[in-house]
C-alpha cells in the first residue's frame, strides 16, 4: 500500500480538520506536539502522511500531486484556480466573501461606476466584478489589512472574507454586497483519484457520516 498524503493549511484549520479525522480513525500523534520542527509526519500503520503548509500552497501541492488530498478554504480554491477535484465541503471555518466599503460607495455600486477595488483576491474581485456584475473596476492585490485601503482613499471598496463583520464596524465599513459562501473543502488529486479511488471514496463517505 503506497502513502496517501494530506496537505493541511496551516494554523486552526489544520487544528480542526485533524479532530475531524480523528472521529473517523485517520490519526497522527506527532503532530500535537506543539514544540516539533518536523515537516512531514507519518502513521506507519495507516500509510497516511500529513504535512503542514501556507494555505495559497496547499492547491499547488495537491495539483502537481506532491499531496493526494489537501484541506484548504474555498478562498484559497477560488483564487488559485488549480485543476483538481473538490470533492467535500468540511463545514468548518464558515464565512463569506464580500464587496465591504462605506455606506457612500453603495451607489457607486448600483450605478456600475469605475471604481477601485483593493482585494488579497484580485482574481475572485476580477471575476465577480466582470462576469458577473458587468462592472468595470480596476483592481489594486494587497497583501496587508485591506480595511485600510478605503479609510486613506486607495480604493472606493474591498473584496475580503468576513466573519463576523466586527472589524469592518470598527472601521466605519460594511458589508455592501456578498459574493460567495466560504468554508473549509477537502481537494483531490487528479490522478490519485483513480489510483486510489476506493481508499478516498472510503474516507469521504465516512466523514460525511461523521459531519451528518
Amino acid at each position: 500500500m503506497r502513502y496517501l498524503t494530506f496537505a493541511l493549511a496551516k494554523g486552526r484549520l489544520a487544528k480542526k480538520s485533524l479532530q475531524l479525522f480523528e472521529k473517523v480513525g485517520i490519526t497522527c500523534e506527532e503532530m500535537k506536539d506543539e514544540k516539533t520542527r518536523k515537516l512531514i509526519f507519518v502513521n506507519e500503520e495507516l500509510k497516511v502522511k500529513f504535512f503542514l503548509a501556507k494555505a495559497s500552497d496547499v492547491p499547488t501541492y495537491v495539483e502537481y500531486g506532491a499531496a493526494d488530498i489537501g484541506i484548504v478554504g474555498k478562498d484559497t480554491i477560488l483564487e488559485e484556480g488549480r485543476k483538481l477535484f473538490e470533492v467535500m465541503d468540511l463545514g468548518i471555518g464558515k464565512c463569506r466573501m464580500c464587496v465591504c466599503g462605506p455606506q457612500s460607495a453603495q451607489e457607486l455600486l448600483q450605478h456600475h461606476e469605475m471604481i477601485r477595488v483593493a482585494s488579497k483576491y484580485p482574481k475572485i474581485s476580477k471575476d465577480y466584478f466582470y462576469n458577473i456584475k458587468h462592472q468595470t473596476v480596476e483592481i489594486i492585490k494587497l497583501n496587508g489589512s485591506v480595511e485600510l485601503a478605503p479609510l486613506v482613499g486607495l480604493s472606493e471598496v474591498i473584496v475580503d472574507i468576513v466573519e463576523t463583520g466586527s472589524t469592518l464596524r470598527e472601521n466605519g465599513l460594511d458589508v455592501l454586497e456578498e459574493i460567495c459562501p466560504l468554508s473549509a473543502r477537502m481537494v483531490v488529486n487528479q490522478v490519485s483519484m483513480k489510483m486510489e479511488n476506493e481508499r478516498i471514496m472510503k474516507m469521504i463517505r465516512d466523514l460525511k457520516e461523521v459531519l451528518e
